[in-house]
């Protein structure tokens, strides 16, 4: 019986997945409209160096926003997320603690890490530049996403129309005032991000 179950749902999930029998996003799926970020699965990676001797990650889950988007139109999409900085981890509770402290990022005063888009320029088949307004720590930054379509569809799960991207950037965190240790833990961030969003209208 399971083994049925299991048939059924990966046959529901070919006939509605958001690639093509090649594996190359089709675009042609993305629906015009207003959507809801789905926070399950969306999470932002921040990478920095540690001390000159390895990489170090950490991790902003549960953030929340909105998109609006149409394919005839991509340049005119509207692009607003916002992450809660108490949600930060990197699998380490005591890092973790420090880090949302007054002399990171100081979670208490400044609550809210927020993007907000400006512009959007297409760069290719599947992807763009997603110019922008970031303010963390209480400073506001211009910073550019380079995003890539991930795949659109119905979710055979929930049965949402849902877009998927894939989006990297690169800032300086002592331009937004967090420089507690800087240079020695890395001054430069690199920032990955996936993201799903589930149409609302």
């Amino acid at each position: 019986m399971k083994n049925i179950y299991l048939a059924a749902l990966l046959f529901a999930a070919g006939a509605s997945a958001p690639l093509s029998a090649q594996g190359v996003p089709d675009v042609s799926k993305v629906q015009a409209g207003n959507y809801k970020l789905d926070s399950h699965h969306t999470l932002v990676l921040f990478t920095l160096d540690h001390l000159g001797f390895n990489d170090y990650f950490g991790t902003f889950p549960n953030a929340t926003g909105t998109m609006a988007i149409n394919p005839a139109s991509l340049a005119a999409t509207k692009l607003d997320v916002s992450v809660p900085v108490s949600a930060l981890s990197t699998t380490n509770a005591i890092l973790d603690a420090e880090l949302k402290g007054a002399e990171w990022f100081d979670a208490a005063k400044y609550p809210t890490i927020r993007f907000v888009s400006t512009g959007v320029t297409k760069t290719g088949a599947t992807t763009a530049d997603i110019s922008g307004n970031l303010t963390l720590h209480g400073v506001t930054k211009p910073v550019v996403l380079a995003a890539t379509f991930g795949g659109a569809g119905v979710n055979p799960l929930t049965k949402a129309n849902t877009i998927g991207f894939h989006a990297k950037a690169q800032i300086k965190r002592t331009d937004f005032g967090v420089s507690k240790y800087a240079p020695l833990v890395g001054d430069n961030v690199a920032l990955t991000i996936t993201a799903a969003f589930e149409k609302a209208d």
